[in-house]
């Protein structure tokens, strides 16, 4: 069986990982790697690759870098020759950015069956480019894998055919476990926590936040008040390292760094006291470790976390950043086992892929 996978950002790189070492073990598959070239910095992109020990692309675009939907265009033009010229059995995509959308578009018109790993999520806000870029995914997909039992709710709610829809866990939970294990932090991550052992993680990249000046200078304001009591270190993606530019934001007081390579991630998960994040998968990341978090944003799609007490969603909002840290800082969480899968969705997925009849 022949699987296409398209991915173009940091968040699919940590997926793709997961599903792809279970797909060099099987005799049953072969993997088309295509990378669109979303995010084409090589620390945001080619870190990952080589750290991770994800296969190189076969193909890669050069999509980066233009508006939403100009880059959009592009991808569909540039990814249509190559699944005519590939025919995979199935096309592969993850979780909700312009990539996942454009290979979902070019194999369904095709009629490639596509696969959507990271189904079923909804924030419920429109007006957020990846919640469209999601529920068009997931109504031309043939499999939606989702990795949580509100996630299957959102799709029936849809009205998407229940005989499409697998509960198979969070693959991102497979990667954390596994490579948390096997990837070591850089000599700079380890000597800020040697220096820190009580630190804050954040991290700030969505355009609903570094796009609008009136919220990124309140977010940095309450950032700047916590550093008080508190060591803040952000690794600051290149949008955000612009936009506090652009709209002159201080920073003063922030340990501020380039992004970061999984492992320095994962290590920071581990040592952190509390992360502050506008991220989906680093939401789900402090659970896997355990740690509170304060979501900069006014929704989220994973609901599981605010439910069990563990995260708070604040949005931009200075006062009720400073409440939720305060909060935060006072009081014990406890974390539900087993709340995003057994660490296994990778395995389920192949396995469901094997039964289908083509």
């Amino acid at each position: 069986m022949k699987i296409m996978t398209v991915l173009g950002a940091r968040p699919q790189f940590i997926k793709a990982a997961a599903l792809s070492r279970q797909l060099k073990k099987s005799s049953n598959f072969t993997e088309v790697l295509v990378h669109t070239g979303q995010h084409y910095d090589v620390k945001m992109s080619d870190v990952f690759f080589s750290e991770m020990s994800i296969p190189q692309p076969n193909y890669r675009l050069e999509t980066g870098g233009l508006n939403h939907g100009a880059m959009t265009g592009k991808m569909l033009i540039e990814l249509e020759p190559l699944v005519l010229k590939e025919q995979p059995d199935v096309l592969m995509v993850y979780g909700d950015t312009n990539s996942t959308l454009a290979g979902a578009l070019v194999a369904a018109k095709l009629h490639i069956p596509v696969a959507h790993v990271e189904a079923g999520l909804r924030s419920f806000n429109r007006h957020m480019p990846e919640e469209i870029n999601r529920i068009l995914t997931d109504h031309v997909s043939d499999w939606l894998f989702c990795p949580t039992s509100t996630a299957i709710q959102n799709l029936m709610n849809d009205g998407i055919d229940p005989n499409k829809i697998y509960h198979v866990g969070d693959i991102m939970f497979d990667a954390a476990l596994f490579y948390k294990e096997h990837l070591s932090p850089s000599s700079q991550t380890y000597i800020f926590c040697e220096q820190n052992p009580d630190f804050v993680l954040c991290t700030i990249h969505r355009a609903e936040n570094t796009d609008d000046p009136i919220k990124l200078k309140s977010i940095f304001a309450a950032l700047r008040e916590i550093t008080q009591n508190k060591p803040i270190l952000l690794p600051l993606h290149p949008r955000t390292r612009n936009k506090l530019k652009v709209h002159h934001v201080s920073t003063e007081g922030i340990h501020l760094v380039n992004p970061l390579s999984y492992g320095d991630v994962l290590y920071l998960l581990s040592k952190a006291s509390l992360v502050m994040t506008d991220s989906g998968g680093m939401q789900k990341e402090a659970y896997f470790f355990k740690q509170p978090c304060i979501t900069l944003r006014e929704q989220t799609e994973w609901v599981e976390t605010l439910e069990s007490g563990a995260n708070q969603l604040v949005g931009s909002s200075k006062n009720k950043i400073l409440t939720a840290y305060n909060s935060a800082a006072s009081k014990k969480f406890s974390f539900k086992e087993n709340l995003y899968g057994d660490a296994h969705a990778a395995q389920k997925i192949l396995d469901i892929l094997m039964l289908t009849k083509f």
